[in-house]
């Protein structure tokens, strides 16, 4: 078991896609420096998502907050805010790692709120292969 300080916690009004139900999770880094997190349920461990800070990789990631998901989130500067995407680490293929681009997770750090906001951007590439940024970079 663990234990998680109550600032550490953030709660999610409607839920994540696929775990509507669940609403309270942590944020767990990796490792010091990684910009790979955990973002667990504090309430089932079977509940959890691999997560990315995107601007890790790139930087020019936008994620587009319509006026209900700034009231939801009571977003009063957006440096209030840190953005994840989710990561899928195919079985037995983790050069094939992806990153989703289209259904970001916004986090109110300072009011421990968040969401995920799926993007409606065309010019947003669905999935991104990790390996393939590496390469051409």
């Amino acid at each position: 078991m663990i234990l998680v300080a109550q600032e550490k916690s953030v709660y999610f009004p409607r839920g994540l896609i696929g775990m509507e139900r669940v609403k309270d999770f942590v944020l767990l880094q990796i490792k010091p420096q990684s910009p790979f997190y955990v973002l667990q349920s504090l309430k089932n461990s079977r509940f959890g998502l691999l997560v990315a800070d995107p601007f890790a990789f790139m930087i020019d990631y936008k994620v587009h907050l319509g006026k209900t998901e700034e009231r939801i989130l009571q977003v009063l500067r957006p440096s209030e805010l840190a953005i994840m995407v989710t990561v899928t680490i195919p079985r037995g293929c983790p050069e094939k790692t992806t990153l989703n681009m289209t259904g970001p997770i916004v986090i109110n750090t300072v009011k421990r709120i968040g969401m995920q906001v799926p993007q409606n951007d065309p010019g947003i590439k669905a999935r991104i292969v990790l390996s393939e940024l590496e390469e051409s970079s």
